[in-house]
């Protein structure tokens, strides 16, 4: 469109949830009446989720943020001149410079809210398929070493050396291999891997087909949440033009090695994010976990060695092969490479992604970025690593967000996700919550999370109910313990072994929640 300006509404599911759509056909009605040229793109969200719906115009000054837009602001934003950048009460200036987002170090996230999602175009312009043309041109083990020498670890929760993952994958001998991204995100208060779908699919296909090429794999399979309709279409979208355009198929950028990628929609089992569980929804069957041995790495997708990594893991691959090893260990602290894209949620005034590199504090989260908590009250808690994460009290808020610096503390860093509670939580109620969460969630296939999540609810109800005789409250207590003691170590995977993680951090940090008077802090 001929002097047309360009003007940016997010497609993310989440500014879509609070009216992107209708400001969108708004502009667009308004502007056409008015006879102004307008060339609308919907690009995905910065991540700034209290400004949305953010719109943003392109000028000769850079790009003009405008947020919180509603549909009847539209108007009024295009009498004070939007497509000029024009001053308004809802104008941030340029985005680039809101304070929330200059402060992050975004590596991984360095083109959310900036392209269109699923224009090759825009991707490519934008250091796209760089990593990709990269490795094309290494041997296989020369991938796979500099995933290893760039300190990459598993994002998804583990935090297993990704390199290491894929050299076993790559030294089993099979005739088939696969590739599998379990992008089942169920954890409460993460979304990083939802806007990576919907706002970058293009980085999350190259990290796979890098990861494809490293270990010699021919087939792949994105497996999305199955509440993710926006980014299963996305990802649909994205693997069909990047195939007919090269980027996949039976010739990957002309190197004469096959990748092709399907996208699966999960089975909406809670479990199902579990690698095991998610390999069997895969075949076809029940998400139940597997015994492990055989890793998946050695036998998985239908018991063919399979590499198998969260989304963040696979879209931090790409910069790795297109700056090299070196450009992304060199950010973090000890064993905790590059960046971690958190996410902020919860009782908390700013809720948004954050990327910045490991060794950022939590109290540094809370406040410089999140601005405190939405309802103005003081925080009492925050919970990291999603529903089975534990509960830290303000005095960790100062240890650096390190997978190891938090396990001292019994503590795990997740998939990055931050919920914030003020002082009107219950610690006891989100206690019992963490155990009636596993009762309903559990495969049922062994008996610590199974039964053992079952008694944790009720010997919860029986620690928080008035005195009774029947029962006596310090023997409960133990009870308790003991029983998260058998499920931390006798569970067959994640599910029921990081249950206790949210009971125990609430008992010792939060008591007199659960009516006892004073701290009892014992090692469980």
């Amino acid at each position: 469109m001929t002097n047309a300006v360009t003007v940016y509404v997010p497609r993310d599911s989440a500014a879509r949830a609070v009216g992107a759509d209708e400001v969108a056909a708004a502009l667009q009605a308004e502007c056409a009446r008015r006879g102004l040229a307008l060339d609308l793109v919907r690009n995905s969200s910065r991540g700034l989720f209290w400004l949305e719906t953010l719109v943003e115009v392109r000028t000769p000054r850079g790009r003009i943020a405008y947020g919180l837009v509603a549909p009847e602001d539209v108007p009024a934003l295009l009498d004070a001149g939007l497509l000029e950048g024009g001053a308004h009460p809802l104008c941030h200036g340029p985005v680039e410079q809101i304070p929330y987002l200059a402060r992050q170090q975004r590596l991984t996230f360095a083109r959310m809210g900036v392209t269109d999602p699923v224009s090759l175009a825009d991707y490519e312009a934008h250091e796209g398929f760089a990593g990709l043309r990269a490795a094309v041109a290494l041997a296989p083990e020369a991938i796979a070493q500099a995933v290893f020498d760039s300190g990459l670890r598993g994002r998804g929760g583990a935090a297993f050396p990704t390199g290491i993952k894929w050299k076993t994958v790559a030294s089993a001998e099979a005739d088939q291999k696969y590739v599998v991204c379990n992008a089942d995100e169920g954890d409460s208060g993460t979304y990083s891997d939802r806007m990576t779908m919907e706002g970058d699919p293009y980085m999350l296909i190259e990290g796979m087909t890098i990861a494809a090429l490293a270990v010699g794999a021919t087939r792949g399979y994105v497996y999305i949440r199955s509440e993710y309709p926006d980014a299963v279409a996305t990802m649909g979208e994205a693997v069909r033009r990047a195939t007919a355009a090269g980027f996949l198929g039976d010739d990957v950028l002309a190197s004469g090695r096959a990748f092709h990628l399907e996208v699966r929609k999960a089975a909406g089992a809670y479990v199902c994010g579990e690698e095991t569980a998610m390999l069997e929804s895969l075949e076809g069957k029940r998400g139940v976990v597997r015994a492990k041995p055989p890793l998946p790495a050695i036998e998985g997708l239908f018991g063919k060695p399979t590499v198998i990594n969260n989304v963040i893991s696979f879209a931090s691959v790409p910069l790795i092969l297109a700056r090299g090893a070196a450009f992304y260990r060199d950010f973090g602290m000890g064993r905790s490479r590059g960046t971690l894209p958190i996410q902020l949620a919860g009782n908390v005034k700013y809720g948004g992604l954050v990327e910045m590199a490991f060794g950022v504090t939590l109290r540094e989260l809370l406040y410089d970025f999140g601005g405190g908590s939405a309802s103005g009250r003081p925080i009492k808690a925050v919970q990291v690593g999603g529903p089975l994460g534990a509960y830290l009290p303000e005095s960790q808020w100062d240890l650096p967000l390190d997978y190891e610096a938090y396990a001292a503390v019994g503590a795990v860093v997740g998939h990055g996700g931050i919920v914030v509670h003020d002082d009107t939580a219950d610690l006891a109620q989100l206690a019992r919550y963490a155990m009636e969460f596993c009762a309903i969630e559990s495969c049922g296939k062994c008996t610590p999370c199974r039964i053992g999540s079952t008694r944790g609810v009720e010997v919860i109800d029986r620690i928080v109910a008035p005195p009774n005789p029947r029962y006596n409250r310090p023997q409960q207590v133990q009870l308790l313990r003991d029983l998260c003691d058998t499920m931390l170590h006798g569970s067959l995977c994640a599910m029921g072994g990081m249950t206790p993680y949210p009971v125990l951090s609430a008992l010792d940090h939060y008591p007199q929640d659960f009516g006892l008077a004073t701290p009892d802090r014992r090692a469980a």
